[in-house]
C-alpha cells in the first residue's frame, strides 16, 4: 500500500468517525461551494480533514473550496462528501472520492463508501477492494455476471430516456453519488450519467473502472462491463439525446 493510499484511508476513517457524531453542525447550510452546490457542515468538515491528510502529496482541488493550493504538476482531486444529500437524509450511500494526478494523468485513486466502509483502490500496480475496518485485507474486484440492474444517476432529469431503458429491460436505480456508482461499476450492468461532468465527481471513479467499456463526451458518460449491454445503451442514448 502506497503512502498516499495510507493517508487517504486515514482521512476516510477520520471522516467516518466524525459522521457518526451527533449534533446539528453537520446539517447546517453554509455558502455555495466552488462546485455550485450549497455546502453543508459535513462537507466543510470532511474537506478540512482530507486536506490535513492529503496536502503533503500535492495541490488539493476540492468541490467545496476549489483550489486550496496553487495548481502544480501533482494535484489531488477531491470530493470530500460524494452524495452529501444522501448523508443529510440518512440514506446510506455517500462517501469520499480522491484522485492523485501528475502532469494531468491519474496515477492513484480511491473511492470510499463511508456508510458501509467499502474502499476501492487503484494504483499503478494494484486494483482491489478493502474496508475502513480492515484496510490490510484486500480482495480482487471481479465483474459480477449476475447483475440485474444498472445505475442511472440523475435519471429523474431524463424521464423519456429512463422510460426507454425500462422498456428495453435495462432496469436501474439512481442512488445519487456518481463517484460511488463508478466504483461499484463492475458489480452492476452499467453506470450512466447525463449532465455536467466535474473532475471531483468522476476522476477517481473513472480511473477505478478504466478496464470496463467506457464512453464519455461533454454530454454523457457510460460505463459497462459487458460489450453487448454497452453497445445497446450507447445506441439508445445517442438516439434519444441527439
Amino acid at each position: 500500500m502506497s503512502r498516499f493510499v495510507e493517508s487517504a484511508i486515514a482521512a476516510c476513517q477520520e471522516v467516518r468517525r466524525v459522521c457518526g457524531e451527533e449534533g446539528t453542525a453537520h446539517f447546517a447550510s453554509h455558502d455555495r461551494g466552488f462546485g455550485g452546490d450549497v455546502s453543508s457542515g459535513i462537507d466543510l468538515k470532511a474537506e478540512s480533514i482530507c486536506y490535513a491528510h492529503l496536502h503533503p502529496y500535492g495541490a488539493v482541488f476540492s468541490e467545496e473550496a476549489g483550489w486550496m493550493d496553487p495548481e502544480s504538476s501533482v494535484n489531488i482531486i477531491l470530493d470530500p462528501i460524494d452524495g452529501s444529500d444522501n448523508f443529510l437524509s440518512r440514506f446510506p450511500y455517500y462517501g469520499i472520492s480522491i484522485a492523485l494526478e501528475k502532469e494531468g494523468k491519474t496515477l492513484e485513486s480511491l473511492v470510499c463508501n463511508l456508510a458501509n466502509g467499502d474502499v476501492f483502490v487503484r494504483t499503478a500496480e494494484e486494483y482491489y477492494r478493502t474496508s475502513l475496518d480492515a484496510p490490510q485485507t484486500r480482495e480482487s474486484v471481479i465483474a459480477n455476471p449476475y447483475a440485474k440492474i444498472g445505475l442511472f444517476e440523475k435519471s429523474p432529469n431524463h424521464p423519456e430516456l429512463a422510460a426507454k431503458l425500462v422498456a428495453e429491460g435495462l432496469k436501474f436505480r439512481s442512488p445519487g453519488a456518481l463517484a460511488l456508482s463508478l466504483a461499484y461499476a463492475p458489480y452492476v450492468k452499467y453506470v450512466l450519467f447525463l449532465g455536467t461532468m466535474r473532475p471531483y465527481d468522476i476522476q477517481a471513479g473513472l480511473h477505478l473502472s478504466r478496464h470496463l467499456h467506457t464512453f464519455q463526451n461533454d454530454r454523457f458518460l457510460l460505463v459497462a462491463q459487458d460489450a453487448e449491454v454497452f453497445e445497446r445503451i450507447l445506441a439508445i442514448v445517442q438516439k434519444e439525446i441527439f
